[in-house]
């Protein structure tokens, strides 16, 4: 799932958002992705976390995703963590850490942020997602 993930990631560095790939995933099959598109569709909060739940909110018809795994490439924000938590995930997965804008940098531990029934896990693929990352914004730099 999280191979998904990087490669929505992907194609949002290929129109240039920052890359930032997102699925969730029902009994093993993906319902919902998304990658950021926060510059296409002039949109701050549609981070690829967002459009991922709100397809996956559409395919079950509920608004409840208490059996559903995020996949996410970037740890999410706390915009996007709060919406986990409203979606009520059974599981978050990330893969990189987002220091500058994680919900993390707060300080305080992921069950004050997600729903108290959400696992949280991260570092899956960590490696490359960083590197996606780091790649990006150095191309970026470089213009």
């Amino acid at each position: 799932m999280m191979h998904q993930a990087l490669a929505l990631a992907r194609r949002a560095s290929q129109v240039g958002e920052v890359p930032v790939g997102a699925v969730v995933a029902w009994r093993d099959r993906i319902i919902g992705k998304g990658y950021n598109q926060t510059l296409a569709l002039n949109d701050p909060t549609a981070h690829a976390e967002m459009i991922a739940i709100t397809a996956a909110s559409q395919q079950l018809g509920s608004r409840y995703l208490n059996e559903c795994t995020l996949y996410v490439t970037l740890e999410p924000c706390l915009m996007c963590a709060g919406a986990c938590y409203w979606a009520m995930l059974s599981r978050v997965v990330y893969a990189a850490p987002d220091e500058k804008n994680g919900f993390s940098k707060l300080g305080i531990p992921p069950h004050c942020c997600f729903h108290p029934k959400t696992c949280v896990q991260h570092g899956l693929l960590a490696a490359e997602a960083s590197a996606l990352l780091k790649d990006f914004f150095k191309k970026l730099r470089t213009r």
